[in-house]
């Protein structure tokens, strides 16, 4: 959740609901992060390319997927790319609107192998006709603020509990010949 100052006094309705399992749960859930926050989306821009990925270290289940850019961001395209070199589109979001910002659960939870690469395309608008662009005139690069732009794919993974996140999220040492 992200709160911006605007100089006056405001009341959150936020909740959080916690329930404790009776007994230790069989998988773990965590999130894997695909980001670049590396670029410079020129100004007048309409379609302006940035790339993210994430290498999956260990197999893990993805359940869902939430894109995650600013005003300027048009649409986001989220690709797996197989160790056996097969390739699958795994979410396609064509018209992205900040304002409906959305986390897609799949329909079944798809099993990423070790070494598969999740691959994020992202395009952005910072052109004069996009009419929720604070300033088609000004270069744009990542920031927490809403006229500043983020490209973050991310993603819901679930696990083997016994394992810790520290042990899934780091890749096996090869064995030396």
């Amino acid at each position: 959740m992200h709160y911006t100052t605007n100089g006056k006094v405001a009341t959150d309705q936020t909740r959080v609901g916690i329930v404790f399992a009776k007994q230790p749960p069989k998988l773990a859930i965590s999130q894997i992060i695909a980001v670049n926050g590396r670029f410079v989306i020129p100004a007048g821009a309409a379609a302006h390319e940035v790339k993210s990925r994430f290498t999956v270290p260990n197999e893990m289940t993805l359940t869902s997927l939430t894109p995650h850019m600013h005003l300027r961001g048009k649409d986001f395209e989220y690709t797996a790319k197989y160790p056996t070199g097969e390739t699958e589109v795994l979410l396609k979001v064509p018209a992205y609107d900040f304002n409906w910002q959305h986390t897609y659960v799949l329909a079944q939870p798809k099993v990423l192998p070790a070494g598969t690469v999740i691959e994020c395309v992202a395009h952005f608008d910072n052109s004069p006709n996009n009419k929720f662009n604070p300033d088609p005139a000004k270069e744009v690069r990542w920031g927490d603020q809403s006229w500043e732009e983020m490209m973050i794919g991310f993603g819901d993974v679930v696990y083997d509990a016994s394992k810790s996140e520290r042990e899934m999220f780091t890749a096996p040492k090869k064995k030396a010949d």
